[in-house]
């Protein structure tokens, strides 16, 4: 029997009708506004304009009965994907990109809007190193991976709440609280403790136990996706679950070179003329599993100036 491999899923790229007039939008976006530099077709940009989401996404519209071909870019830096839909939705081509340097020492939302927009224009006269463009998931897939994100918020709490109940008690009672204090069999030995120390560990205790229930029911859901898939060599179960939802989609990699690339499981480089040598991992080994598009405004995945990984 045959195997059908489903086609592989290429990056965002751009359609550009040769017979319609082009119009370039470079976005800085926040929450509160967005600033935006516009060029038409290979014009000199025009000055910056700020906007709000709804004003953005009428002139988008606006626009496009004009009958421009609209081409957008934003950097990807933790707003989801709203305004993206919203923009294709009204009529362009919107691209998200990994975050950037984009002016050096000097930088303002104007400057940065317009870099974009230069960017955006030389990427789509044909220069591939000007933006790095990312797979943009569906709401399905960005809600299964809330999922794994979710279990380790949870796991921090936990930490972070365990950790109050260990400074509280060297503070005021100058002892150590054994590990896992808020378990039913550790917790019936602190019942000599100050009893307003003991008060503020049962409140903590009342927290903790509550997440942990959650936590529970999570890692259940979560182990439910992949019970009946062939476990990796090396992978547990949860680790299965966490880069099934962090990749979404397998078919997007050509070879496995791409999968480690992506994953930062891949050794870095410095070298120069005859020198060389290699470094540590890009990405696992500082941090976890960390693609590009989790990453902070600003930051690029793997040191280069484009964001890119090799």
């Amino acid at each position: 029997m045959v195997k059908i491999i489903p086609p592989r899923q290429p990056l965002p790229t751009a359609v550009i009708d040769p017979g319609k007039p082009m119009l370039k939008l470079g976005l800085d976006v926040h929450l509160q506004f967005i600033m935006a530099v516009a060029q038409k077709d290979h014009a000199h940009p025009h000055a910056p304009r700020k906007f709000t989401r709804e004003q953005l996404v009428a002139q988008v519209k606006k626009w496009a009965a004009e009958g421009f071909q609209i081409f957008c870019v934003q950097e990807s830096c933790g707003f989801g994907f709203v305004l993206h839909r919203e923009l294709v939705a009204a009529g362009a081509q919107s691209f998200l990109i990994t975050p950037i340097a984009l002016n050096g020492r000097r930088k303002t939302d104007k400057l940065d809007a317009r870099a974009l927009c230069l960017r955006l224009s030389r990427w789509l006269d044909g220069n591939r190193d000007e933006l790095a463009p990312i797979r943009i998931p569906s709401e399905a897939e960005q809600r299964q991976r809330e999922g794994t994100r979710r279990r380790k918020f949870l796991a921090g709490a936990i930490r972070s709440l365990a950790n109050r109940g260990h400074s509280q008690v060297s503070e005021y009672c100058h002892a150590q609280l054994p590990h896992r204090w808020w378990g039913p069999r550790n917790w019936r030995k602190l019942a000599t403790l100050d009893p307003w120390v003991l008060g503020v560990l049962a409140r903590l205790r009342d927290l903790i136990v509550e997440i942990e229930a959650q936590l529970a029911q999570l890692e259940a859901e979560l182990l439910a996706r992949v019970q009946d898939q062939v476990t990796p060599k090396g992978l547990g179960d949860m680790t299965l679950v966490t880069l099934d939802g962090e990749v979404c989609d397998w078919r997007r990699f050509s070879n496995r070179k791409q999968v480690g690339s992506y994953t930062g499981c891949c050794p870095g480089e410095h070298s120069s003329g005859t020198n060389g040598a290699w470094v540590a991992l890009t990405g696992w080994a500082t941090g976890g599993f960390e693609p590009c598009w989790s990453k902070p405004c600003g930051a690029s995945c793997n040191g280069s100036p484009t964001g890119k990984r090799r």
